[in-house]
């Protein structure tokens, strides 16, 4: 995967790219995440989720530029993103009901 290179010369500007991509995702996610009606049997869990999006958010705007995550850090802010986009799919596909 992307992140077993190293962060050196080209490979750095992949992961600071990467991770600037990872940021924008849950920035956006937590702003949608946001407007699931209060109605919705979603709300109550995408309000957590959107807590620890949060968190996130703001680790990553926290960090250098320079700053390397982890492998597993991006694997659970991956997933976090991943799942909070099914979220959103199960609170649409609620609404459309």
């Amino acid at each position: 995967m992307w992140y077993d290179a190293l962060p050196t010369g080209r490979n750095r500007k992949i992961l600071m790219d990467e991770k600037r991509y990872l940021l924008e995702q849950a920035t956006l996610l937590t702003n949608r995440l946001e407007r699931i009606s209060v109605d919705s049997i979603w709300a109550r869990r995408s309000s957590g989720h959107r807590g620890a999006l949060l968190r996130w958010v703001e680790r990553l705007q926290n960090t250098d530029a320079e700053a390397k995550l982890s492998r597993e850090d991006l694997e659970k802010l991956e997933r976090l993103i991943h799942e909070g986009y099914r979220l959103l799919e199960r609170a649409a596909k609620e609404r459309v009901r």
